[in-house]
């Protein structure tokens, strides 16, 4: 029989980018482990290389795929549904993870019966020159805290690419995401669907070849994917509370009077945080609306009432009114200049008023608007 034709015990999957230099040894150590474990298993690789990556990966036996797309996710997707074995690995195949180091993971998950179990390189060894200090010390760690805080998980490194995951598991997980933010992606997944997951600390070497990594770029990317699942808690209700001091500053100050000799600057703020806090709150709904269309967040029934079609209707009439108000505090600004002969005018609060009212609805109105046209063809709400 075929060697190829017998049902591995493990798939290994390794996304390659021009790794001529290091990809022969990652394959050697995965190929040990194997041999030393006495285990069925399989290597696939996921190339997009122009190099010989392909070619050094195909002469050690490697299984070669091309992803129909360029990127870190899009890789891992095109290899993960090649695989066959009952249990997945990856890894990067620039041999900063030490493939002699599978044994921990598996070790850990047949211990703990865990669904997914992941190398943990600020837990492990760094080695000098392997990890930069901004990564090693703010970027990772905010990033890992800030996935632990929205998400409810307790793991000490979020973007540990070194991760073993069980068949049954990896079938739950809808991984979509083609670039950088697949590594949140997955503890993401995992963690709203109550998977067991433990680490093991890990060793990391310094790269051979260049880093693809690009550190601002790609933590945008890593936090921008989290604000799609969390929205309310990240935007919303900030923004909530900002446009509720705002308010309240304004209307304390205006009943107080004396605004324009004493709190002219205080009026200012409040006006700011008002209309700051509007934008925050929209954005945060905005974001709510697309993620729940696009199945990233779940719908709840308090926020399918506020975004019916008719409370949509209320938005429209409420951010039009504030505009009229505006304008209406606006015109008879203009009207006593005019009556005045276009002499000195001494309005500065009115006309605070007025602009954050025509601003504020000009922000509830296009923010009714934009809901409306992402609504359309969903089936959330009356649509």
């Amino acid at each position: 029989m075929d060697i190829k034709s017998k049902k591995p015990y493990i798939s290994v999957v390794l996304p390659t980018l021009n790794e001529e230099q290091t990809i022969a040894d990652c394959i050697h150590k995965i190929q040990q482990v194997f041999s030393d474990l006495g285990i069925e298993g399989e290597i696939i690789v996921a190339d997009s290389s122009t190099d010989r990556t392909a070619e050094i990966a195909r002469s050690l036996g490697a299984i070669l795929i091309r992803p129909e797309k360029t990127g870190y996710g899009n890789a891992y997707i095109a290899g993960l549904s090649k695989t066959r074995g009952e249990l997945i690995a990856i890894g990067d195949a620039d041999d900063t993870y030490d493939f002699l180091e599978l044994t921990k993971l598996l070790e850990r998950m047949d211990e703990t019966g865990a669904d997914l179990v992941f190398g943990s390189r600020l837990k492990g060894k760094i080695k000098p020159g392997a990890m930069p200090w901004l990564h090693q010390y703010i970027g990772n760690p905010l990033l890992t805290r800030l996935l632990n805080l929205l998400f409810h998980t307790h793991i000490s490194d979020a973007h540990s690419g070194f991760r073993l995951i069980r068949r049954n598991a990896l079938k739950r997980l809808p991984l979509t995401t083609g670039g950088m933010e697949f590594a949140s992606e997955m503890f993401i997944e995992a963690a709203r669907r109550g998977m067991k997951i433990e680490e093991v600390p890990i060793s990391y070497s310094p790269r051979v070849a260049p880093s693809n990594l690009r550190s601002f770029t790609d933590g945008w990317r890593h936090i921008r994917f989290m604000l799609l699942y969390r929205p309310i808690p990240f935007l919303a209700i900030p923004g909530f509370l900002f446009t509720a001091i705002g308010i309240l500053v304004m209307i304390i100050l205006y009943i107080r009077g004396g605004v324009e000799t004493a709190h002219l600057h205080s009026f200012v703020v409040g006006s700011f945080a008002l209309i700051g806090g509007l934008q925050l709150l929209f954005t945060g709904i905005h974001i709510k609306v697309y993620s729940t269309i696009h199945g990233y967040s779940r719908q709840d029934k308090l926020f399918k009432q506020l975004v019916t079609y008719h409370n949509l209707e209320y938005e429209l009439v409420a951010g039009a009114v504030l505009i009229v108000a505006g304008l209406v505090i606006g015109g008879s600004i203009i009207w006593k200049w005019i009556t005045m002969q276009f002499g000195e005018l001494a309005q500065v609060v009115d006309a605070i008023w007025a602009m954050t009212l025509v601003i504020a609805g000009m922000q509830i109105v296009f923010s009714a608007i934009f809901l409306s046209v992402m609504m359309l063809n969903s089936d959330l709400g009356e649509y």
